[in-house]
């Protein structure tokens, strides 16, 4: 069988609590207890005394089972239909590396994680419902205060990882900008990156495409050094006094030409009239620039896209009513549309001179459309099936909501009489998934 390894060090580049997590500060305090019971227990040597075994166990002489030292076999799974894409395993791993073990008679923390049996999936790996993600066997008074952090860590990433993949799914493989950050605390970015990031390239390896990893902020990218990317925001627009040409330009002219130079054009509840004004304002510097023979100045002003971010209950200029919502508020297709149209239009400017003509039919047409504002993979898909021509989707709190991703951990066997018995609460049981590999835990 495979085997993969947790490397000494994980832990503190997550940037784990670990002397807290040990110590049970994030636990529900219920398995605090367990585990202080099991550690008192196993101090007094204490041999089961139950008179009423389970049907599994009848035949089973239990009376020398030291219960504070019992070894259990615990699988973590998840729910979501038809599918989830597991992320979150690294940094839990970690976590169980780091922090599985007991504290001694002089308060000393003795790691026990080399004691266990741990399988798990891969990062990005496609798991069914039921399915174990996770099995580790082993004392349970070592590691059962850890289920908390374990299953908030694989409940949360691999949520944002499916997600991922759901919304590239449905906007047929198009990138999505991650823009979730300013919806929860700060201190969650980093994790939310990287399940971003194994959601993105799980859809990859599966469709065989490439689409980029698109975050918001340095932090959701500093596990692999990736920089945030973004755009602009209103706000930078009113200080310009809603002059969205001019805030281009000026965004343009300041920032470094890595900076992708695309212009948020709904302020003025006129997405087709600003797209067309910004577009032909910054092809003319981008000439201007060229004649004058500042090439590398030129390609600062070399508009990538446009965006729109009509808020839901506003409908553009540009729209013509049909007197439903859905159809003529927020960004919708009939918008989009029309904004591709008038970009492409502009090649036969007659304002434009014709030595321009031809460089400026592929400036214009090479702008992107960048749709934001309340999208889910429904909406997403309905785009896709019109073929509405938005090329990059920014996608914000709805990576926190989606399918049921909630982790669980079930005892499914434990060790009794000297040997391992099939033992569960009524409705659970052991499952097996031939896709776990063994992990070795470097402490």
């Amino acid at each position: 069988m495979a085997s993969y390894v947790i490397e000494r060090g994980t832990a503190e580049r997550y940037g784990l609590d670990v002397e807290r997590i040990r110590q049970g500060f994030y636990t529900d305090q219920y398995f605090n207890n367990v585990r202080r019971v099991l550690d008192v227990l196993a101090a007094e040597g204490y041999r089961y005394a139950g008179s009423a075994p389970p049907k599994e166990l009848a035949e089973c002489d239990l009376s020398n089972t030291l219960v504070g030292d019992i070894e259990v076999d615990l699988q973590v799974f998840t729910r979501r239909q038809p599918f989830s894409i597991v992320a979150g395993l690294e940094c839990g791993l970690a976590a169980l590396a780091s922090c599985t073990g007991h504290f001694d008679h002089a308060n000393k923390f003795v790691n026990t994680a080399d004691h266990l049996d741990v399988r798990a999936l891969r990062e990005g790996t496609r798991v069914e419902p039921w399915r174990p993600a996770l099995r580790i066997t082993g004392r349970y008074r070592d590691f059962g205060i850890l289920e908390t952090v374990l299953l908030g860590i694989l409940t949360r990433s691999t949520m944002i990882a499916t997600n991922a993949y759901e919304m590239l799914a449905a906007t047929r493989g198009k990138p999505v900008f991650f823009f979730p950050a300013r919806f929860d605390l700060y201190h969650t970015q980093m994790f939310d990156g990287v399940a971003f990031k194994v959601g993105v390239e799980a859809y990859n390896r599966d469709h065989g495409t490439d689409v980029p990893v698109l975050i918001s902020t340095d932090a959701q990218g500093a596990l692999w050094r990736q920089r945030g990317t973004g755009t602009m925001s209103h706000s930078h627009l009113l200080c310009f006094l809603k002059d969205t040409a001019e805030a281009t330009v000026q965004f343009a002219r300041v920032l470094p030409r890595e900076v992708k130079r695309v212009a948020l054009v709904d302020v003025n509840n006129d997405c087709v009239g600003e797209s067309v004004c910004v577009a032909r304002v910054m092809f003319e510097q981008y000439c201007r620039c060229l004649e004058t023979g500042q090439s590398e100045e030129a390609e600062k002003y070399i508009l990538f896209g446009v965006r729109a971010d009509t808020a839901s209950e506003l409908r553009d200029v540009s729209v013509e009513p049909l007197g439903d919502e859905r159809l003529d508020c927020g960004v919708c297709p009939r918008l989009v549309w029309r904004m591709r149209e008038a970009l492409d239009g502009l090649a036969d400017d007659p304002a434009i001179a014709p030595k321009w003509r031809e460089r400026g039919r592929q400036y214009f047409r090479n702008i992107k459309i960048v749709v934001s504002g309340g999208f889910t993979p429904e909406r997403a898909e309905m785009f896709s099936r019109l073929g509405v021509p938005a090329d990059l989707y920014g996608v914000g709190s709805w990576f926190f909501r989606g399918g049921n991703n909630d982790f669980t951990a079930d005892v499914v066997r434990v060790k009794a009489g000297g040997r391992w018995h099939d033992l569960a609460k009524e409705g659970r049981r052991a499952l097996e998934n031939p896709d776990l590999e063994e992990v070795t835990l470097k402490t």
